[in-house]
């Protein structure tokens, strides 16, 4: 396998960097396509005039100024905007708390010990909060939302800045791994479901001995498989013949709330923690026959983590149809601790990244997700039943229903193309024997259809109103000559955000319509081909728009992952207010940002919009290389930052924060 740049700070950066390698072999008509033909790059220079023009005669300062002024009086966000910039801390915007709830290691039973990094262990992980927090969502207990279960994804972990003296492991075939260490990281993975609570001064804090409080990991979380493809041959391994049974879930990362309260967890980048020692002469895997296209287009084994090694599961010489039951959704009842977790295949396999869902006008579940790859898809799924007082009933509609990719059209429409068996492209002849095929392999299903190689998608936010915010992260692949206008330049390294308006405000059109509501990076640097709205002060605009949020008010709110491309903006992560109407439309304020290193990720707003949950991942990791002062890699015995606890011998530690308005009043407005 090729190995990691050195100039990576971790393992995570460097193999993120490496998947940034497309796996789609068409990229059909790429969305840049689409844009560059429907804009046209003649428009989007006229656009940049206004600013060049501004910035030449009274120079950036009075621009950002006059901004900052409208937006003081226009804006529908009541806050005061905080500068970007990148230290060891976090900061919140003025009159607002930013308290830590959960760390890596807290406890979340009464009885589990506590976090001690220098003795770490497999037993102790499974009683403590996971890695690396993603999506937070929270599912209230009481009327008043003064109680609740909290609902957090744990996306992967950082060896170097986890375990005492052991450094990166990738660079040396993970000589350093033992059974017990991954055993530690297994159990550090999947995700969290722990009661908070509020006191009479407006504070949360975990409840340790509530009934509900239990972790969802891969070391022996029991699942079961619903929808097309369970029991079928491809889901069938040594461990579970029946093809109806697996044991965890892994690298979760955004995931979603049903509307009857369930928790969604969209595995993504599960390709990377397979194995195998079959290697050719360049170090590149060497694929079973029976699977190379398909273990190909997902690109398995990703060989991220020594897990294959240990187990053989994670090996594909000797399961090689273990990965086909990973790269799912998995919904989990919060209210029942003792129900199993189902993987619900009739939502298609892929590099999950969201699962936000809502009730349709017709009354059907809608729900939506990005395949977190260059060049892959947007995907939306529509219930045949409709949603009804019954959870259980609720359940099961996410095992009977359609699966649509999209097509980005040059007439602003988009085509929701349904990914059926027997219908169109999707036949036997194609490789495709029966719905469960076309669920295993969604990518390659999409790919006949012709969907549209968007750049990079992650989150999706759907609203109520009928529209859907799109993240496009970034798209580092983009060649010469596939310049447009969102992304104006080879090397699209800053992102955008498409709306998509469903018609007559249905989520379950089939026909819709679609605009660019960003185009993310810094808008004084005309070849960077920015758009953003006239209050957007130099503190507000962003790059690589992640997660995204729609609080009770209806506004929009984003927060971005940069990895280590955060010196390109000298900005580190964080979450901004985004306005989506109006002449303020396309503008950004920046509300939180995190420490050296770290992502931002959730974010989450309780129903009183009173309480906003925030996730920082990973903090003293990413691009520690470029932080003036410090400029190396980041070790567990000497970190960039020791974020959050800041005491010698704590590393730092992945966190969930609460944020709440000093007042006690709605946040931000």
């Amino acid at each position: 396998m090729q190995k990691p740049d050195d100039a990576f700070c971790n393992k995570a950066e460097a193999y993120e960097a490496f998947d940034d390698i497309p796996t789609n072999p068409g990229c059909n008509n790429t969305i840049g396509d689409v844009i560059n033909r429907r804009y046209g790059r003649r428009d989007v220079m006229r656009g940049f005039l206004g600013v060049t023009a501004t910035t030449t005669l009274f120079g950036s300062t009075a621009m950002f100024a006059a901004q900052q002024a409208r937006a003081d009086e226009t804006s529908r966000y009541k806050f005061t905007e905080i500068p970007g910039g990148i230290d060891e801390k976090h900061h919140i915007a003025d009159g607002y708390n930013a308290d830590v709830l959960l760390r890596w290691g807290d406890p979340i039973h009464a009885d589990a010990p506590q976090f001690d990094p220098q003795n770490q262990s497999a037993d102790s992980q499974l009683k403590q909060f996971g890695y690396n927090n993603d999506y937070v969502g929270f599912v209230p207990l009481n009327e008043e939302a003064t109680r609740g279960l909290l609902c957090v994804n744990h996306e992967y972990t950082n060896e170097e800045v986890m375990f005492p003296g052991l450094g990166r492991q990738d660079r040396d075939g993970f000589s350093g791994m033992t059974r017990e260490l991954v055993d530690i990281e297994k159990a550090a993975h999947g995700g969290t479901i722990i009661e908070v609570a509020r006191d009479a001064n407006g504070k949360w804090a975990p409840v340790l001995d509530s009934k509900y409080n239990r972790r969802i990991q891969p070391l022996n979380t029991e699942m079961t498989i619903d929808g097309p493809a369970a029991g079928h041959d491809r889901m069938k391994t040594t461990a579970d013949p029946d093809g109806k049974t697996i044991i965890g879930t892994f690298n979760n990362c955004a995931g979603g709330i049903t509307p009857w309260g369930t928790y969604l967890m969209a595995e993504e980048n599960f390709h990377g923690y397979f194995w195998t020692d079959n290697l050719d002469a360049d170090g590149k895997p060497v694929l079973p026959q029976s699977h190379a296209i398909s273990h190909k287009r997902y690109g398995v084994p990703g060989r991220w983590y020594a897990w294959g090694k240990f187990d053989d599961r994670f090996n594909i010489d000797k399961e090689p149809n273990e990965p086909n039951r990973h790269g799912w959704i998995v919904e989990v009842d919060p209210m029942d601790p003792q129900s199993l977790p189902v993987k619900h295949t009739a939502l298609g396999r892929f590099r999950h990244e969201g699962a936000e869902s809502l009730k349709a006008k017709t009354g059907q579940l809608v729900l939506y997700s990005g395949d977190d790859n260059r060049f892959d898809y947007v995907y939306k799924y529509v219930s045949n039943g409709k949603i009804g007082e019954d959870k259980s009933a609720n359940m099961g509609l996410l095992s009977d229903g359609t699966l649509y990719v999209a097509k980005f059209n040059d007439d602003a429409t988009v085509d929701w193309m349904p990914l059926v068996h027997g219908e169109g492209p999707i036949t036997a002849a194609n490789g495709f024997d029966s719905q469960a095929d076309v669920m295993i392999d969604a990518r390659i299903a999409a790919d006949l259809l012709g969907a549209t190689p968007m750049d990079r998608p992650e989150d999706i936010q759907p609203h109520q109103d009928g529209r859907v915010y799109v993240m496009l992260t970034n798209n580092t692949r983009r060649k010469p000559g596939d310049e447009n206008a969102a992304n104006p330049r080879a090397d699209n390294s800053f992102g955008h955000i498409i709306e998509i308006s469903e018609t007559d405000g249905d989520h379950t059109a089939t026909k819709s319509r679609w605009n660019i509501l960003v185009t993310c990076g810094d808008p004084l640097i005309a070849q960077v081909g920015a758009q953003w709205g006239p209050e957007t002060s130099e503190h507000g605009w962003f790059g690589s728009p992640d997660n995204a949020a729609i609080d009770a008010e209806g506004r929009l709110w984003i927060s971005t992952d940069q990895g280590s491309g955060w010196s390109k903006t000298g900005k580190s992560d964080g979450l901004y207010a985004l306005e989506t109407d109006g002449a303020s439309r396309g503008s950004s304020k920046l509300f939180f940002r995190t420490p050296i290193g770290g992502e931002l990720c959730g974010p989450y707003f309780t129903g009183d919009q009173k309480t906003l949950f925030l996730a920082v991942q990973h903090p003293g990791t990413d691009g520690t290389k470029d932080f003036k002062g410090f400029e190396r890699a980041s070790t567990f015995e000497d970190p960039a930052t020791r974020w959050p606890d800041f005491k010698d011998g704590i590393p730092p530690r992945p966190s969930v924060l609460v944020v709440t308005k000093k007042d006690g009043g709605k946040i931000a407005s």
